[in-house]
């Protein structure tokens, strides 16, 4: 009644063959990659979410600057806005994001760039291949006609 007759054929009728511990073993050789897969798409995920911020706000800096009268203005008029932003956007830390704004004629860019090393996110890749640390993102609005 507890011997496994199926597997008593399979083997050529030298005896039962026993799978007890199988899936452990199986494991073993699946889950650490399975971990590894893991973290790397919690990594990968995590850095996507930091660019995805500091892209926004770049862009939403770029347009707060739009109404300066010049370009001193509008370079004041950007770093406000990125400044006062960039606590709320998506787990930035305010001291690590730098600020370049330049101006002309015609456009406004603002380019934003933050150090994410010691995000936490960044902190489990562990022996995973790690995203770029520092993620610059830029913006350009023109000023007036087309």
């Amino acid at each position: 009644m507890g011997r496994d007759f199926r597997s008593e054929a399979a083997a050529g009728g030298a005896g039962p063959v026993r799978r007890q511990g199988s899936a452990a073993i199986e494991f073993a050789l699946v889950g650490p990659m399975m971990i590894l897969l893991l973290a790397g798409m919690v990594v990968y995920g995590g850095w996507f979410w930091l660019a995805q911020s500091v892209q926004s706000l770049a862009t939403e800096g770029a347009r707060a600057a739009v109404g300066g009268l010049d370009a001193s203005e509008r370079e004041q008029l950007a770093r406000a806005f990125v400044a006062d932003q960039a606590a709320g956007a998506g787990g930035l830390d305010p001291a690590l994001v730098t600020v370049s704004v330049t101006s002309d004629a015609q456009a406004i860019r603002v380019q934003v760039a933050y150090d994410a090393q010691n995000n936490p996110v960044m902190l489990l890749a562990g022996p995973l291949p790690k995203p770029p640390t520092l993620i610059t993102r830029s913006a350009t609005v023109r000023i007036g006609g087309y």
